[in-house]
């Protein structure tokens, strides 16, 4: 008996303000991606107080501009992924190639013509697209002229942009997830919410703010996709970092579980039940923030109800370890720092790999919400060494394999997995230090993090080696 569904959905995942370059062609204006300059001190940057929302190039360098020019490359890279035999893959629509300003009435058509061809190209290889609506590329202008996600203008400008996409793509896309990563707000807002310091971040009354716009946009997203055709699946997408307490100290343990549920829940509860939990105002008031702060309407409270997602969709890279008793030595993450678990090994970032807790997440998630679950972004991020025209990655392979071993076991324990696309799954800028040299992908691509290289693609070992994996359903890692 295999060990995963006959139709699970194995693929991969990408975003298109990492991989698709031509930043400003066919009509599109400026993301908030854009303006994020390349390196790994990128969100310190924009962290600054005087950070102003412009592009420097005297100072900084803009990878993603170019990034690995899927937009003119798209049919080249969707073959290769159709070689290794994806039966999905998870990508984004640029807003601002659709709604360029994000204020427009009418979307520019050549944005929608291009993702009819991306769409069209996925389904000549049977290749279930799998599509995120907004994935950290709000348009620029809605950051400096509306204030970003704190403003309720946006659930409008959203839902517009929600309602073109699934108006027009509904009968050939069936999975669709609203937001990527939307509680990573809770440390880094500039991505998903639109705020810096420059611009109210520091103010935690905004970041709720942004978020209770943002799940009332999400919920309107599902309810009119479930509208339009009731086979849809929505989901929403979370960033999940299992946590362990660092010690038995009940202090410890008590700031483990609300860790948990401030961080790893707290969004998913909203847009998966329809309404805030319980621990919600205790979770404002840490942030000196009370409910009653937050501009609500009535229908906004039905609306979550009405609109509430269909499977849970996540990343999982690595695990953290809460501790407020000890001075623990640090360890760095995706988009967080935690505590040092001297029982794991790190990413040359620093990331601490950790495939149990992959099946500890899955058990939590399932156990939760009792809805199927969606592994749309898991990899290691690695210096490749590109030799004889491919990369000997098997660090890369040995990471995967341990992860899907984990979800495997996860499915054992019960758990209802509906797919696996690991991200990255070409070579791309990463979004957490805009470096085109932290590469995930099984395609190494030709480009570095200064602009150099012709764009070539080349298959690492990870390629064949994934290929078997979809092949054999998992069974042969």
């Amino acid at each position: 008996m295999s060990k995963f569904k006959n139709d699970f959905l194995w693929g991969g995942a990408t975003a298109a303000n990492q991989l698709e370059g031509a930043y400003l062609e066919d009509g599109k204006a400026l993301s908030v991606a854009d303006v994020l300059p390349g390196g790994p001190d990128r969100l310190k940057i924009a962290a600054q107080p005087d950070f102003d929302w412009t592009i420097d190039e005297t100072k900084y360098k803009y990878p993603n501009h170019v990034a690995i020019d899927h937009y003119h490359r798209f049919k080249e890279d969707i073959a290769l992924f159709a070689e290794m035999g994806f039966k999905c893959y998870r990508f984004s629509i640029a807003w601002s190639r659709i709604f360029p300003q994000g204020d427009e009435q009418t979307p520019n058509e050549a944005g929608l013509k291009f993702y009819d061809e991306m769409i069209d190209e996925c389904l000549k290889y049977d290749i279930e697209p799998v599509i995120t609506i907004s994935h950290y590329e709000m348009p620029l202008n809605l950051i400096t002229e509306y204030g970003g996600w704190k403003n309720r203008q946006l659930i409008d400008f959203y839902n517009k942009f929600a309602e073109t996409v699934l108006t027009r793509w509904h009968k050939k896309v069936k999975y669709w997830m609203t937001f990527n990563e939307i509680n990573s707000a809770a440390h880094f807002p500039i991505m998903s919410q639109g705020l810096t310091i420059s611009n109210g971040a520091l103010d935690k009354k905004n970041v709720f703010q942004a978020w209770h716009n943002q799940f009332v946009a999400s919920a309107h997203a599902v309810k009119f996709g479930h509208e339009l055709d009731s086979d849809l699946q929505i989901g929403c997408m979370i960033l999940y970092a299992t946590t362990y307490s660092y010690d038995a100290n009940p202090i410890n343990q008590l700031e483990n579980l609300e860790s948990q549920q401030e961080f790893n829940y707290f969004c998913a509860d909203v847009q998966s039940r329809g309404k805030y939990p319980a621990y919600t105002d205790r979770y404002m008031k840490k942030n000196k923030v009370q409910f009653s702060d937050l501009e609500t309407k009535p229908e906004d409270f039905e609306i979550l109800q009405q609109g509430t997602v269909d499977y849970i969709g996540f990343s999982y890279y690595m695990s953290m370890v809460t501790d407020i008793t000890n001075d623990a030595e640090k360890s760095s993450g995706n988009l967080m720092d935690g505590k040092r678990n001297p029982f794991l090994k790190e990413s040359e970032w620093g990331w601490q790999i950790d495939p149990i807790g992959l099946r500890i997440a899955l058990n939590e998630l399932y156990d939760r919400y009792q809805k199927p679950l969606f592994i749309v972004e898991n990899g290691l991020g690695a210096k490749d060494e590109f030799k004889n025209n491919t990369v000997i990655d098997d660090y890369r392979i040995d990471y995967l394999k341990q992860h899907i071993d984990a979800m495997a076991d996860a499915v054992s324990d019960g758990v209802d997995l509906m797919g696996y696309t690991p991200w990255g799954c070409i070579d791309l800028v990463s979004a957490g230090t805009g470096q085109m040299s932290k590469r995930y992908g099984f395609i190494y691509v030709d480009q570095d993090d200064d602009g150099n290289g012709n764009l070539d693609r080349y298959k690492k070992k990870s390629f064949d080696w994934y290929k078997n994996v979809i092949q054999t359903n998992g069974e042969e890692l």
